[in-house]
């Protein structure tokens, strides 16, 4: 299996909903990490190029960057959790990029880095 990792930061704040309760609104530096993976490469021997993964990554990730994630869609319907953006960010690369990868890759996951030691990934579904 071979995979490739393109990173990208932006800064946003959030207050989770916990447990009944609302923690502060508070900011983050959110360092997205998606992974392309696939058992074949491409005629150039490629899985994918970084630059089309880190164009759509920045794309993606725009509309939340300098904002408060809870006022921003699709957060405002949904708590912005790292896991649920993690989640959100794949399935919406996903669905930029699965179709021109296949049938060597696909987007398996992104991971969200809230704070330094602090993870949450999200793995998609195989094909």
């Amino acid at each position: 299996m071979f995979t490739i990792q393109v990173t990208h930061e932006f800064c946003a704040a959030h207050a989770l909903h916990i447990l009944g309760a609302d923690e502060p609104i508070h900011g983050h530096n959110f360092v997205t990490t998606a992974t392309i993976a696939g058992q074949t490469l491409d005629d150039d021997g490629l899985l994918c190029d970084f630059h089309t993964v880190q164009a759509q990554l920045i794309d993606i990730c725009h509309p939340f960057t300098n904002q408060n994630l809870n006022d921003t869609p699709p957060f405002d319907s949904l708590n912005p959790t790292a896991e649920l953006i993690a989640k959100h960010i794949a399935d919406e690369l996903a669905g930029r990029l699965d179709a021109s990868l296949s049938p060597h890759a696909q987007v398996h996951s992104v991971t969200i880095t809230e704070a330094p030691n602090c993870k949450a990934t999200y793995t998609r579904p195989s094909n």
